[in-house]
């Protein structure tokens, strides 16, 4: 049997998540989760989230790349005290058990397929979040945005809803991949609102969509190439809002590894009064497997379709 991509060639990924009630809320209604995804029959790998124990010997995480991938999911729930947390935890958890079944189980190893599952996880967690505000009265109108990404061998796959962000920072340049499905970019993209205004306005937090809030939600799905040295950040708008992208792209491009990283953005968001729950993930990808970044490259949202790979 040949050797799939990343037995010879690995791929590497350095890897935290930090998450902080900020200064202003009572409790935290943001989640995150970091989860190798594993082979039909495996336990996985590395898993991190909020609630995850600090590594003992306070050592930076290092994963390699295995034949499926590696999972990374922040959720930003709203609908109350009970219910934003609610919401944005059992939307990671039932994204994350939808995309190791469908995905572990599946046994067409192509870039097609891994986007397809991701895509359909997504789904899936939407339905159980509605299902479960349906049922439970005191949770009506719960929700929560959800962004995605699944790293399969030297391409990031993006599913998003919401306001959540995932960022790649190349060398000194940084990127917003997803973008913002709120009222405010919506009217930015008409040419009504400047970026200054949509910074100042009450309405910036004002979503089109949410996980949950609906029987069925439209998924944002885009591919991008990864290049040597990449860094890959997603966070919650509770850095996003106070922090702006020079700044994190600054940070984030000269931090000693992705735990430092993490750790000084979520401070300077805290500085800036900390108006909401923050929470970031940071990945350093490397390794043999990843060809290095060229002049030529374009750093730029790309709609993912089947023949696009």
């Amino acid at each position: 049997m040949s050797p799939f991509p990343g037995e010879d060639r690995p791929v590497e990924l350095s890897i935290w998540g930090l998450s902080d009630v900020g200064q202003a809320r009572s409790e935290n209604q943001d989640a995150f989760l970091i989860a190798e995804l594993p082979d039909e029959g495996s336990d996985g790998g590395f898993l991190l989230g909020p609630d995850s124990p600090e590594p003992s010997d306070g050592a930076q995480p290092n994963i390699r790349l295995g034949r499926r991938g590696a999972l990374l999911l922040v959720a930003d729930g709203m609908g109350g005290a009970a219910g934003g947390q609610v919401a944005s935890r059992l939307a990671v958890s039932a994204l994350t058990e939808s995309l190791v079944q469908g995905w572990g189980g599946d046994r067409l190893k192509t870039p097609e397929r891994f986007a397809h599952h991701l895509e359909e996880a997504v789904r899936e967690a939407n339905h159980k979040v509605f299902e479960r505000s349906r049922v439970r009265p005191e949770l009506a109108g719960m929700g929560t945005t959800a962004t995605a990404a699944g790293i399969l061998d030297d391409f990031v796959y993006l599913a998003q809803v919401g306001d959540s962000r995932a960022y790649l920072v190349r060398g000194d340049r940084i990127v917003q991949l997803t973008r913002d499905q709120s009222m405010v970019q919506e009217l930015m993209d008409q040419g009504a609102m400047t970026q200054a205004e949509a910074e100042a306005s009450i309405h910036r937090s004002v979503l089109l969509q949410a996980l949950g809030t609906e029987p069925q939600v439209n998924v944002a799905l885009t591919y991008h190439p990864l290049r040597r040295g990449d860094r890959l950040l997603l966070c919650s708008d509770g850095l996003s809002g106070p922090v702006n992208d020079a700044e994190i792209g600054t940070i984030v491009a000269r931090a000693a590894n992705p735990r430092s990283a993490c750790s000084e953005l979520v401070a300077l968001a805290n500085e800036r009064g900390g108006p909401d729950n923050i929470t970031v993930i940071m990945g350093h990808l490397h390794g043999e497997g990843l060809q290095a970044p060229s002049d030529g490259d374009q750093l730029r949202r790309r709609p993912f379709q089947s023949d696009a790979v």
